[in-house]
């Protein structure tokens, strides 16, 4: 995808989440009767504005956020007493102002979880499934800690895991650090430590966990092309692929690798037709620089069918899990056990954007309620200068029973300035490794 192509995909994302964010604000606040000064996405210097009553509305030349400007918001206005101003507003008034922003973000990924799930409704057929081991990579960590095909995962690193998705994700927080995982293996109860190791996915290399264990699911053929070499060794549309040069084939890019890497060479494949197995060889074809056998598999999956209102129910579901493993990478950054190379920010934002972007509008809709929902809890965050630190410190006074100083709240923002900075910092050097050209400037990697 070309930079232009990125960019539009990001500023899009971006736009949006940012409007929904900065409309909750401003509607609460025109709610509570607070006078709404300006509404801006994308930060100074203001490129385009015009004003409608009290508020003028822009857009800035800098597409990373946005804001809504109160009367009488930071400690530094000058403040008239007037009813209209923020801090004229009692605490449960400017709860809800400061807490609308963060909601809007939550509830615009469970909406966006539901359509994905309404109008898409298939998902992988071993996600939700418990996490029994089908296959072990060879080689792997998991082989090195003997964990076996057939093994029910229980827990990892001492969270209980039900399904495939936690544990993939619990897995993937985890690079580079050894951690416990308790199985069960012919009704004996088991612990093997595994630290594992470090793979990336798409074009943005994310780095992520792995330890080489899969699910015990085969891709199988969608569609064989006629007088091609896969039609000609006798596969047939509806094929299960199980085996292909004698590695076991879980998801439909490992088969499509091992051909793409044989060209003119014969490839012994073991397949499920029908329930029953069968042994074939098919030799790929050379298109261009890479094997090609005129098949097109796909990867096991289940259809959902739901309703409107189960989809609603299952988005839900969804994000709630999806907060959980948030918050267990926070508190795993706190501890040192989640390493914060798995950080991403705007630059890596963008290119997972721009990759999504060419998969259709239902990925870019799912990759946008992921970034929703991790965009609504940062900001709940108890960290001065984020909307979660502005309520925290409103807590904090309610139990003073009194207001703190205008020089006390001024300490407490700088250091959750500090704080962001800091993270911001250590986003964008995760950003810049993930650059090929600028890694290799880093003579430290």
């Amino acid at each position: 995808m070309g930079i232009l192509q990125t960019l539009v995909a990001f500023v899009f994302v971006l736009g949006v989440l940012v409007f929904v964010h900065e409309l909750g604000h401003f509607l609460a606040a025109k709610r509570v009767g607070i006078r709404v000064l300006k509404f801006q996405l994308g930060f100074n210097p203001t490129i385009f504005s015009f004003r409608r009553g009290d508020t003028e509305y822009g857009i800035g030349a800098l597409p990373l956020g946005g804001f809504v400007k109160m009367a009488g918001e930071s400690p530094e206005d000058e403040r008239t007493g007037a009813d209209d101003e923020f801090m004229s507003k009692t605490k449960w008034q400017r709860f809800q102002v400061l807490i609308m922003g963060p909601a809007m973000n939550l509830l615009l990924a469970v909406a966006l979880t539901a359509v994905v799930l309404y109008r898409d409704g298939e998902v992988p057929a071993y996600e939700g499934l418990p996490p029994v081991v089908g296959v072990v990579t060879p080689g792997s960590a998991a082989e090195r800690a003997d964990i076996r095909a057939g093994d029910r995962i229980l827990a990892v690193a001492g969270a209980p895991v039900e399904r495939w998705d936690d544990f993939f994700m619990r897995i993937g927080a985890r690079a580079e650090r050894e951690i416990p995982i308790d199985l069960v293996r012919n009704n004996e109860a088991l612990t093997r430590r595994v630290t594992p190791s470090t793979t990336t996915v798409g074009q943005s290399r994310f780095e992520f966990g792995e330890i080489g264990v899969l699910p015990d699911v085969h891709p199988h053929l969608v569609a064989v092309s006629p007088n091609e070499p896969g039609s000609r060794g006798g596969l047939k549309p509806g094929d299960v692929i199980v085996k292909a040069d004698g590695q076991a084939i879980t998801f439909h890019q490992d088969f499509r690798a091992i051909i793409a890497k044989n060209p003119n060479q014969a490839i012994a494949l073991s397949i499920l037709r029908d329930g029953a197995p069968l042994d074939l060889t098919v030799t790929p074809r050379k298109n261009g620089a890479v094997g090609y056998l005129g098949v097109t598999p796909q990867d096991e999956m289940r259809r959902l069918n739901p309703s409107a209102v189960q989809a609603l129910e299952l988005a839900v579901q969804k994000n709630i899990q999806g907060a959980g493993l948030i918050f267990q990478t926070v508190w795993g950054l706190v501890t040192r056990e989640t390493s914060p190379k798995q950080l991403m920010g705007p630059v890596a934002i963008a290119q997972l954007s721009g990759e999504t972007a060419q998969l259709g509008w239902i990925a870019l809709a799912n990759l946008m309620a992921m970034i929703s929902l991790n965009l609504g809890l940062l900001n709940l965050m108890p960290i001065p200068i984020l909307d979660g630190g502005h309520i925290f410190i409103m807590a904090l006074e309610g139990l003073a029973r009194r207001n703190f100083s205008i020089r006390v709240k001024e300490k407490m923002l700088l250091a959750g300035f500090v704080v962001l900075m800091m993270l911001m910092v250590t986003v964008i050097y995760n950003d810049l490794t993930r650059i090929s050209w600028i890694e290799r400037l880093m003579p430290w990697r």
